[in-house]
């Protein structure tokens, strides 16, 4: 029974996945097609640098289309996310990255608009959207993706930050083969698309949290019991009002975390004095669910 249950569970994980990666291969279609080629806007990633190299390649006998080119691009990432991010990951990232390549060339492209700074807005908009919830899923959208994924666990910074600082060889190749005009824009969009992504896949980013209350074993068991969450106890606090004797907690959580850790808190004691901060820079070990 147990076996047949997390069948069931794991069977309705694959498919919310697959309907991810397909929602991602939407997305980038719809913004390459409706927004970026007609701006003449290069993206982010490997999609950025397949359409540069499409571009350059327009004027040859090699004719490369920026579909087949993102495929090509990806391929060698794939064993880069096998070994060093999960098997049940790498798989689904194929499939986002073959969702996308055969939508791309699907979705005839629409010329909504020719306003470069438009099409930079709502393509990384479009994109970044697709993007993060993606990502929120444990699916890697290919390319740079698996590269910041494989980062941020060595060096903590965020997905989005990791994209930009990779993407400025794409705006600087931009900027050189087809005017600084269009780099600019490029950057733009960029810079949207990363910060849409960091918006929406929120599960790395990080919060310290102090925790004013009466009732310390409450709180630590109610919180404990919804996150896998360290805490360390300060004892002989006192309050400066009522001179009341007080113990203050701290933990760190993601914010993905917050509902679960704000009910937590109802449940234990909601009369506690809580303090919530974002983290500049965490050292040590800090716990995160293992991506498969």
């Amino acid at each position: 029974m147990f076996n047949d249950i997390e069948r069931a569970i794991r069977r309705h994980s694959n498919l919310t996945k697959l309907s991810m990666a397909f929602f991602y291969a939407i997305c980038v279609s719809i913004a390459l097609n409706f927004f970026w080629t007609p701006g003449h806007i290069y993206s982010s990633g490997i999609t950025g640098a397949a359409q540069l190299v499409s571009s350059l390649l327009a004027n040859t006998p090699i004719k490369l289309t920026t579909p087949i080119l993102y495929f090509a691009f990806n391929a060698p990432l794939f064993v880069v996310a096998y070994f060093k991010i999960g098997h049940r990951f790498t798989y689904f990232t194929f499939f986002a990255v073959l969702f996308s390549t055969i939508m791309m060339h699907m979705i005839s492209p629409l010329k909504i608009t020719f306003d470069p700074i438009i099409c930079a807005i709502f393509g990384g908009l479009i994109n970044g959207l697709g993007t993060g919830m993606a990502l929120k899923y444990n699916i890697s959208t290919g390319g740079l993706d698996i590269i910041g994924i494989v980062l941020r666990k060595k060096t903590g910074k965020s997905i989005g930050s990791i994209n930009i600082m990779f993407n400025l060889l794409i705006i600087f190749g931009a900027g050189f083969v087809f005017g600084w005009v269009h780099a600019l824009y490029s950057a733009m969009g960029i810079f949207i698309n990363g910060a849409v992504i960091d918006m929406v896949y929120t599960s790395h980013q990080r919060l310290q949290v102090m925790i004013v209350t009466d009732h310390p074993k409450k709180v630590i068991s109610s919180v404990q019991k919804s996150l896998r969450r360290g805490i360390t106890i300060v004892h002989d606090a006192e309050g400066a009002y009522k001179h009341e004797e007080k113990t203050i907690l701290f933990t760190i959580i993601s914010r993905y975390e917050m509902h679960d850790f704000e009910t937590a808190m109802r449940n234990s004691d909601p009369y506690a004095f809580v303090s919530i901060t974002e983290v500049f820079k965490l050292l040590g070990h800090f716990y995160e669910p293992k991506v498969e």
